[in-house]
């Protein structure tokens, strides 16, 4: 199945539909993408995580602001991630800026998070060396004790989003033979208009 590129208007909107069409088909995890930073030390690192939301300004994820993307994120606030659904023979992928998400969207995302999950946000030192893993495990078991008679986990201040600002998205469909189709959206900044282009694949 070929792109129409004439039928995409509006190229961020236009992840969110394909994403759609991946839960009906992918067993587990469609909204899993590979996400990849550069830090001073100017090597790439990358790593699966889960995209959360799309929204108009862009996409969001969430993390330990202590792990190493978050660090090679405050040294280098641009990232590119990768969509790819195995069931579709399709993949998204976007490049841009990077910045911080609201305290407010923040909040409201970790409180949609189970329990086990809150508690290990606050317990995890993400990215740092682990002594034992029992400790930890007592130290998620030790949370979830303590805030029991709580109505919610509050955020930990070192736990929150991002959202990536899209400068270059292309969707790619495999055709046969290797004959994929390839459409690319480009722009100079977040208030620009999109340009568009088909590329050879």
């Amino acid at each position: 199945m070929n792109i129409d590129m004439n039928s995409i208007t509006d190229p961020i909107a236009h992840i969110q539909q394909w994403l759609d069409e991946a839960e009906k088909t992918e067993s587990r995890d469609p909204n899993a993408m590979s996400l990849a930073t550069v830090g001073a030390d100017m090597l790439p690192d990358i790593r699966t995580v889960l995209l959360k939301e799309i929204a108009a300004e862009g996409l969001y994820f969430y993390t330990n602001k202590g792990s190493a993307k978050a660090k090679e994120l405050a040294e280098n606030p641009q990232a590119a991630i990768c969509l790819y659904w195995k069931s579709l023979n399709r993949q998204v992928r976007v490049r841009g800026t990077v910045s911080a998400a609201s305290n407010k969207k923040s909040d409201a995302y970790f409180a949609t998070r189970h329990p086990q999950s809150q508690a290990g946000a606050w317990a995890s030192r993400q990215s740092q060396p682990m002594e034992s893993r029992e400790t930890f495990e007592k130290d998620v078991k030790d949370l979830l004790h303590k805030y029991k008679d709580e109505s919610a986990i509050p955020r930990p201040p070192h736990w929150g989003g991002y959202v990536i600002v899209p400068l270059s998205i292309e969707f790619w469909q495999e055709g046969e033979y290797r004959l994929h189709t390839r459409c690319v959206f480009t722009r100079n900044n977040e208030d620009s208009p999109w340009d568009k282009a088909v590329l050879y694949p």
